[in-house]
Parts: structure tokens; sequence; C-alpha cells
């Protein structure tokens, strides 16, 4: 009896934290987002995902403005990565980024500075007509790196 509760305990402890959501919008579309505003959750990113619904993604924020890039180290389905800076312009996008099949894996960098990074499936940014210049609108509780 007392193996079961240890099993569940080791289990909870190796699943990843649910991450915090909000809502934010690019150019006028509704996204729902998981937050990673710290170095765990956004080295973790979307790392073992199976899938990624249509409307969703994850926002990365980060404490300033710098060239960021993004690898696909363990990343099972394909993004499109958008890039924004601290002004909330879209400055750069990569798209249809495939996952890593095999070491080593690529990088996908910006264009630009970036402040804020968002992932969605790929295909999105197309679907919705997302182009350079476009605004994200974060929500009005201020979200912040840490």
């Amino acid at each position: 009896m007392l193996l079961t509760p240890l099993l569940l305990a080791l289990a909870q402890a190796a699943t990843p934290a649910t991450a915090a959501t909000t809502h934010i919008a690019i150019d006028g579309h509704q996204l729902t987002v998981e937050v990673a505003a710290d170095n765990a959750s956004r080295e973790h990113g979307l790392m073992g995902r199976t899938a990624l619904e249509h409307g969703h993604g994850m926002l990365f924020v980060f404490p300033d403005d710098a060239p960021r890039w993004f690898w696909m180290k363990n990343t099972l389905i394909p993004l499109d990565i958008l890039f924004f800076g601290s002004d909330a312009r879209l400055v750069s996008m990569q798209l249809n980024v495939p996952p890593c099949t095999s070491d080593p894996c690529p990088s996908y960098a910006s264009n630009a500075d970036a402040k804020y990074v968002v992932e969605l499936p790929a295909g999105a940014a197309d679907r919705l007509h997302i182009h350079q210049g476009d605004t994200l609108k974060l929500p009005a509780k201020t979200i912040s790196a840490r």
C-alpha cells in the first residue's frame, strides 16, 4: 500500500507543472496561450507535446529586447515562431519549423531583437494572415519575466 502513494508522488514530480494560461491577440485574432516567463518554463517550452490545438500556443516573455533563437529539441510538433519587440510589434517569423528528428538540432533565430515570442501550430500565421509589423496585445495585467 505504501508503494502506490510513492509511485504517485514520483509521477507527479516528473510531470511539468501546468503553466499559467492567458489570452492574447495578434492583429485582432484571439489566442489562448500558456505563459513561459521564467528560465525553467522557457527552456522546457512545448517539449514532449504531441498536439497543439488551433487557437492555442505558448507565449515566451523575456526580461529585455535581445536576439532570440529557438531550437526544436524534443519538440514533436511543427510550429510557427513569432518574434515581437518590446513595443509589441512583430519583428520576425520562422514559419513551419519542423520537429528535430536527429541531433544536432538547428536553431531558428529572430531577425531583430525580441522581448516576446509566440509559438503556434505550424500554418497558423498563414491561416490568420499574420504579417510582420502586426501588433501583439497582452492582457491588462502586465506579464513580466522572472
